[in-house]
C-alpha cells in the first residue's frame, strides 16, 4: 500500500523526530503528513524547534502509531526543500484554514523524500 492510500485510510498518532547539528534530539506531534504526487511528503511547520532542526540537520524520521493498535510505521526521511507562507501551504492546511492577513507567525512547507520504510516493530522494511 503507498503512504497516500495508507494515510488517507488509518487514523493514529504521528511523532517527528529530528536533531541539530550536535545530535540533540526533538520530537513533537504532527498530524499525518502530506503525501504528494512526485513521491514526496510535507509537514506544515511552525518556527519552533522541530523547523530549527530541519535547518541544522535534514535528517527525519516520523514514528506512526495506528489507533488501538501496535502496528504502524517509521518513515526515515531527508529534507529537499520547503516554502514560507506559500499559496501550496494553504491549500493543504486541514484545520484552522485562516486568511494570509490573519496569520500571526510564518509558517513552512518543508519537504521531504523518503529514505526507507519500516513497519512500526521490528526492523522489516516495507
Amino acid at each position: 500500500m503507498e503512504l497516500k492510500e495508507y494515510f488517507a485510510s488509518v487514523k493514529g498518532t504521528g511523532i517527528l523526530s529530528t536533531a541539530d547539528d550536535k545530535g540533540v534530539v526533538n520530537a513533537a506531534v504532527y498530524a499525518s503528513p502530506h503525501c504528494l504526487e512526485d513521491g514526496l511528503v510535507a509537514f506544515i511547520m511552525r518556527p519552533r524547534k522541530t523547523h530549527e532542526n530541519i535547518i541544522l540537520n535534514p535528517s527525519a524520521c516520523f514514528l506512526f502509531i495506528e489507533a488501538g493498535k501496535m502496528e504502524g510505521k517509521r518513515i526515515y526521511l531527508t529534507k529537499v526543500k520547503e516554502e514560507k507562507n506559500s499559496e501550496l501551504l494553504f491549500s493543504l492546511r486541514r484545520h484552522c484554514k485562516q486568511d494570509e492577513s490573519e496569520r500571526k507567525e510564518d509558517l513552512y512547507l518543508v519537504f521531504f523524500k523518503v529514505d526507507k520504510v519500516r513497519n512500526l516493530v521490528g526492523d522489516q522494511e516495507v
